[in-house]
């Protein structure tokens, strides 16, 4: 049977699998404030600018368990919520990674990522190997000098042992990296997790905070995990690889993102509207939509408030996604969440 996290409930948990608190300013695109663009309500009840078109349920694979159940929201009033139950699997791949490099010699192809200051990078071996020189720390050290194998946490009782705030000196210098195996059914399908997303978008009176769990949920089933903290995981000389999709396994949500990668093979898959706009890929909880951060032109939307949302007149407000080596989907919720 799958272990079941129901989103909302904090998860105080090992290092790598917690989220690093809100993002700030340095994270967004925009100087627009959201206050700027949320509403108070007016005499007639309009909350226009950020009003948002219901969640549209027939966007999730069909392996997801959908119903809708009452729900009180952030702002203490009942509301109808869906109850999204997904499997923690992406329903549009057949296997996840690569993750870690295997040694100093290992390319691109065989690798997965790494983002540091916004900047998604390659994690192949020559990265690996030249960690002292691009963090100017000589204690990097994920490699063996004489055969080039680079340190990998290729069981289930390393890679927790690794991924603890308290790492053992052991397991400092080391790439970190958890099989979805060690987490799913006889299936081999991921960690289930639910999310209650209100059935129509409720705007707030101003922003809220992300905080350190979940921000939503993609249409092919993973979660949309907030800020990795990378602070903390670079002191320990460790590093949590990501793959190409920008997604890496925990023992409690499974296999998650902790960005999009929406550039040449894209991650999540996503398809561009028909005017050209960014595709939808997922749902924040407060049930505005998150679109990829370019259009078809590669052009990022230059009108983004600080929660990285804005209104058009196709798909009322909506969020558009950071860029895949900013650690960060959206900045705040702008509408009401589940409590």
């Amino acid at each position: 049977m799958n272990k079941v996290l129901t989103i909302g409930v904090p998860v105080l948990s090992l290092l790598f699998f917690t989220g690093c608190g809100s993002s700030d300013s340095e994270n967004t695109t925009s100087e627009n404030s959201v206050e700027e663009v949320i509403e108070t309500e007016t005499d007639s009840g309009s909350t226009d600018e950020v009003s948002g078109y219901a969640v549209d349920t027939t966007k999730f694979d069909s392996s997801a368990s959908i119903t809708e159940v009452s729900c009180t929201l952030s702002n203490g009033e009942s509301s109808t919520c869906y109850s999204i139950t997904v499997s923690g699997f992406p329903s549009d791949r057949s296997e996840l990674g690569p993750f870690c490099p295997e040694s100093t010699s290992t390319e691109a192809v065989d690798a997965g990522k790494w983002f540091d200051d916004g900047v998604l990078y390659d994690l192949t071996g020559e990265f690996v190997s030249n960690l002292d020189s691009f963090y100017g720390d000589s204690n990097w050290q994920l490699f063996d000098e004489a055969t080039g194998a680079i340190n990998i946490t290729d069981t289930q009782t390393s890679c927790e042992a690794a991924a603890r705030p308290d790492v053992a000196a052991e397991y400092n210098n080391f790439c970190v990296q958890c099989d979805i195996e060690y987490y799913s059914d006889a299936d081999g399908e991921g960690i289930e997790s639910t999310f209650l997303i209100p059935v129509t978008p409720v705007a707030r009176s101003s922003a809220g905070s992300v905080e350190r769990s979940s921000i939503g949920v993609s249409f092919n089933g993973v979660t949309l995990d907030a800020a990795a903290p990378t602070e903390a995981i670079l002191s320990a000389y460790t590093i949590a690889a990501f793959d190409d999709c920008v997604g890496h396994v925990n023992p409690f949500a499974g296999y998650h993102y902790h960005g999009a990668n929406h550039g040449e093979g894209t991650c999540p898959a996503v398809a561009f509207e028909a005017d050209g706009h960014g595709g939808a890929f997922g749902y924040a909880l407060d049930g505005y939509a998150i679109y990829s951060m370019l259009d078809e032109n590669n052009e990022e939307e230059t009108d983004l408030d600080s929660c990285r949302g804005h209104t058009d007149d196709v798909r009322g407000y909506h969020y558009h996604s950071a860029g895949p080596g900013e650690n960060l989907f959206i900045g705040c919720f702008t509408g009401e969440t589940a409590q």
